[in-house]
């Protein structure tokens, strides 16, 4: 209860939870919160030797996400998590560790990472997300070296490195919203103004329907530094745009108290409102899709990157004057996503070689993709660079499989060398592509 609760250990020294149990058990012995801790521990250190037998025997490679962040207390804390598919094909996500760490730069996010793997046995690692801290990729390349010293790492570890598509999504987005920057924060200080009081909520609804506005939400205040509950609260303030104007109508204090601001909500703000919420609407469905943890997200990378940069260019490039504001909140946008993912280098090729192997999916709809995303000299670059890394992936795969059981029977066919697959039909036949 403590635990699944989240309660404090001194909750059992309270005199009314006391009584409560005396109630139901009035044999029960009052226990101290001395005691409920280290009843946590022990339980702690018995799930922890269930989870590292688990892993030892149902984990063959791991991937690891990894984040950082500083407490209100000024104090800094990184969490661990390790996803893994068991010996059912079941997919698993564990948090591994969760420490108070002394800062985030590259160094000691390496080494918290790396005594974690050590304590839970663990040596195999396909591949670690972080976000785009740039002090994450310092981190990423000390962790890369000592993980090969011991292990190795698919194709090298030149992918080993993954960028959280969430947090790019995130900052695409955000460098898009700087456009419309005084709408937004004219339409949250109106929303601000009708949910700052029971009684003003309550009024601003009675305007809604004074006005004969159907919808029967309210307005949610968002979080201005989350771009998806900024797009939550435009979208419900969309709604009840005609209720704002009757406020204006009806409450004196309601443009005075803006005008100390930025002023009231114009039909410009609405309208640029209106074309930026339509369009965020990609963004956050896609979110949405490559942000599950309970299955398999890496097979929907392609698909997701490649449709958001298609509809960002398409943006750009319309000549349609109803979309003006939101064509120019496109070109800040572009410029982000050039950033990561607008080159043919800058894609990692393990995401791309799980896109290929989604049966849905496989090689032709891949290169097809590719093709629509890019010139014909880019677009034959990256089709080269993913059929040479899923030969050598392939090869890997088959050097560690039947180079063992060859070893035992002494009836291995020789396999090829990274440097032998020039032919474009190699393999292709064993891989069903």
């Amino acid at each position: 209860m403590v635990v699944e609760m989240e309660l404090p250990f001194r909750h059992v020294d309270h005199k009314a939870f006391r009584r409560c149990m005396n109630v139901f058990q009035p044999r029960w012995s009052p226990i101290s919160r001395h005691t409920v801790a280290r009843d946590v521990l022990s339980l702690w250190e018995r799930e922890r030797t269930k989870l590292k037998s688990f892993l030892s025997q149902h984990c063959q490679s791991v991937c690891l996400t990894t984040d950082g962040w500083t407490s209100c207390q000024n104090k800094s804390y990184m969490c661990v998590t390790a996803h893994f598919i068991d010996n059912n094909w079941t997919l698993h996500k564990k948090i591994l560790s969760f420490v108070h760490v002394l800062g985030h730069s590259g160094e000691i996010m390496a080494n918290t990472v790396a005594k974690c793997l050590d304590n839970w046995g663990l040596n195999n690692v396909l591949s670690v997300t972080v976000d785009n801290a740039s002090s994450n990729d310092r981190g990423i390349d000390i962790l890369k070296r000592r993980l090969r010293l011991r292990s190795n790492l698919v194709l090298n570890g030149d992918y080993f490195h993954a960028r959280c598509c969430a947090h790019v999504l995130n900052l695409v987005v955000k460098d898009g919203l700087k456009e419309i920057d005084d709408s937004v924060t004219r339409i949250r200080d109106a929303v601000q103004y009708v949910t700052a009081s029971p009684n003003r909520e309550l009024a601003f609804l009675g305007c809604a329907k004074t006005v004969q506005i159907e919808y029967k939400g309210s307005v949610i205040l968002d979080v201005e530094t989350r771009w998806n509950s900024t797009h939550d609260m435009l979208k419900a303030a969309l709604k009840l745009e005609k209720a704002f104007d009757e406020v204006d109508d009806t409450d004196s204090k309601y443009r005075r108290e803006l005008e100390k601001r930025q002023g009231v909500p114009t039909f410009l703000d609405w309208e640029k409102a209106r074309e930026i919420s339509q369009f965020l609407e990609i963004f956050k469905a896609s979110t949405l899709r490559i942000s599950g943890s309970s299955y398999v997200t890496s097979n929907l990378y392609l698909r997701e990157v490649f449709s958001i940069g298609c509809a960002i260019r398409e943006l750009c490039e319309s000549d349609d004057p109803n979309l003006f504001h939101t064509q120019h909140i496109a070109l800040n946008m572009k410029e982000k996503y050039d950033k990561y993912w607008g080159g043919y280098n800058k894609f990692n090729m393990l995401l791309l070689i799980s896109f290929v192997l989604d049966p849905r999916q496989k090689l032709v709809y891949a290169n097809w993709f590719i093709e629509r995303n890019f010139v014909k000299l880019e677009a034959d670059a990256l089709k080269e660079k993913l059929d040479l890394n899923l030969k050598a992936i392939f090869e890997e795969y088959n050097n560690s499989v039947c180079g063992g059981v060859g070893g035992s029977q002494g009836e291995s066919e020789p396999t090829k060398s990274v440097g032998q697959i020039g032919n474009p039909n190699y393999y292709y036949d064993d891989m069903n592509l």
